[in-house]
């Protein structure tokens, strides 16, 4: 078979300040490092490889991959990544070889509401129906964007793939409304997905459409998203509060058997507690908020009471408010010394602000 390419080239005069975390974040994909050259990081990945030159103000960015979908993962891996940490340097990806003329964005999915329906007083599931899913479950990451309509953008224009790979807009004023959410399961070879939203007191706009979805609607999803877990961890401490847990649910039941570890789950009342099939290990604690605390106060304090097991092989995974996700990505990384292959603290979302994290 032959591999596919592409490549890039751009002079990024302040490359030194950040270059190490781009390659940081590159690795953490699940990504084996390779031997190359001085002031070449190659990068093996199980759909493609990438490479990083510089050469002082000059770096080159190269992939290679056996199909398109490998393809399009890799070059928004690097485009993300370089979005993200170069802004000093403004990067202006351009990628050449091949399909850097297909407009068409390979990580994009028009989808189609089948059902929605309350799991808890405020959780509620929908089911999306869309064809060529695959991809959603071929690269060990849970979470997807959701391009939603909205009062303001009823009719919204879907993505293309701009030259960098990443979604660009034909028409910015008919821009859907995103929303990240987890995947809670899925059936690619039947064509669904189910997300589990979270329904704040005060409904966000995210809130506001899975409360009114109906059946046969349009919405967009854009992913994989998300760092997938350390493949060799079998042992694993986890918290998460409501907006985390469609994750923390997923990831009880398709974790390997084997793995063992516990699990908190920080709730406001006994009525959000919802069956989850565990077929791992992992013990599960459901936690009661204090109604004078804030929410993933108490998680928190949880997962630091409960320390670090003394095994080469833990992880520690982290879903909640931003206030605990901090704290706890500070004991983690700062207090223990942990590295990212080690740890995964995220905030799921932030009290009085919509966006982030939705579930």
């Amino acid at each position: 078979m032959t591999e596919l390419i592409c490549h890039a080239r751009l002079t990024l005069p302040n490359n030194g300040d950040y270059i190490d975390a781009i390659t940081d974040r590159l690795a953490s994909f699940q990504a084996q490092p390779e031997p190359a050259a001085p002031g070449v990081t190659r990068l093996r990945y199980a759909f493609g490889w990438a490479e990083i030159a510089v050469d002082g103000r000059q770096v080159s960015l190269c992939g290679g991959a056996p199909d398109p979908d490998g393809l399009a993962r890799l070059k928004d891996l690097m485009a993300t990544a370089f979005k993200l940490y170069a802004k000093t340097d403004v990067p202006q990806i351009r990628w050449q070889g091949d399909g850097a003329d297909d407009r068409r964005l390979d990580s994009f999915r028009l989808m189609r509401v089948i059902s929605a329906g309350n799991l808890t007083p405020h959780m509620r599931r929908i089911r999306l129906s869309g064809e060529g899913l695959d991809r959603f479950a071929a690269f060990g990451n849970m979470h997807v964007r959701l391009l939603l309509p909205s009062d303001a953008v009823p009719a919204p224009v879907w993505p293309v793939a701009g030259t960098d790979g990443l979604a660009c807009w034909p028409d910015p004023d008919r821009r859907p409304l995103p929303r990240v959410y987890t995947i809670r399961r899925m059936d690619a070879a039947a064509g669904w997905v189910d997300i589990d939203m979270l329904m704040h007191d005060s409904d966000g706009p995210g809130a506001s459409w899975a409360r009114n979805a109906q059946p046969g609607e349009p919405v967009g999803m854009i992913g994989p998203l998300g760092r997938p877990l350390n493949s060799d961890a079998q042992h694993f401490i986890m918290g998460a509060d409501e907006a985390g847990l469609p994750a923390l649910a997923r990831l009880l039941e398709t974790l390997p058997p084997a793995v063992t570890g516990t699990a908190f789950i920080e709730i406001t009342s006994a009525n959000e507690c919802q069956p989850i099939d565990n077929r791992t290990g992992i013990r599960v604690e459901w936690l009661l908020r204090d109604p004078n605390s804030a929410p993933g106060e108490k998680l928190a304090g949880r997962i630091m009471t409960e320390g670090w097991p003394d095994r080469a092989d833990s992880f520690g995974w982290f879903a909640a408010e931003a206030g605990p996700a901090l704290t706890i990505r500070h004991f983690w990384r700062s207090e223990l010394g942990l590295g990212r292959n080690q740890t995964l603290a995220a905030a799921y979302w932030k009290r009085g602000r919509a966006g982030l994290m939705a579930g």
